[in-house]
């Protein structure tokens, strides 16, 4: 999986937020929030991580366990998906 090149991840103040760029303003108004787990799973998606590779990674940097991990990325994957942002 792999976010589309169009859409950009910021931290601004305390927040993270991903805006489009290009050409997919034009059909893409307005901001997607995210807290920092977010951030992180939207970085690694933007290097093309697969669910699995997100599950690890999130095992690796936060205490949580592989059943939780893998609810919380599914449900943050299928945003993502309802977002249009996945290539």
């Amino acid at each position: 999986m792999k976010i589309k090149n169009d859409f950009i991840l910021r931290k601004v103040a305390d927040s993270y937020v991903v805006v489009p760029v290009g050409e997919l303003t034009l059909d893409f108004n307005g901001i997607i929030n995210l807290n920092e787990t977010g951030a992180f799973l939207f970085g690694l998606l933007q290097k093309g991580a697969e669910r699995e590779e997100l599950i690890e990674k999130l095992l690796d940097e936060y205490n949580v366990s592989p059943e939780k991990a893998a609810a919380d990325i599914d449900i943050f994957l299928e945003k993502v998906r309802a977002a249009n942002v996945l290539e």
